[in-house]
């Protein structure tokens, strides 16, 4: 199930409180300043920087190659 659009609108990150990027096939938010990813478990976006994972140069590279082709929506935009 996907997040519904009114918590994606209000949904930042819980760190420097910016917009994420929200790949629902693959069950995360994605920080594309900070490079890291926060799980979505049980349809509950885990938004605790505790339990964030940092992600590599290589994959936050295609992170925003399927953010640019319009794979993903941002969030944060309400």
């Amino acid at each position: 199930m996907a997040l519904d659009n009114e918590l994606l609108d209000i949904l930042v990150c819980p760190e420097d409180k910016g917009p994420l990027w929200y790949f629902p096939d693959d069950g995360f938010l994605y920080n594309p300043r900070l490079h890291r990813s926060y799980e979505i478990r049980d349809d509950i976006p885990v938004l605790l920087v505790t339990e964030a994972v940092d992600v590599d140069a290589d994959s936050a590279a295609t992170l925003q190659q399927r953010f640019d082709a319009g794979d993903v929506r941002s969030t944060g935009e309400g």
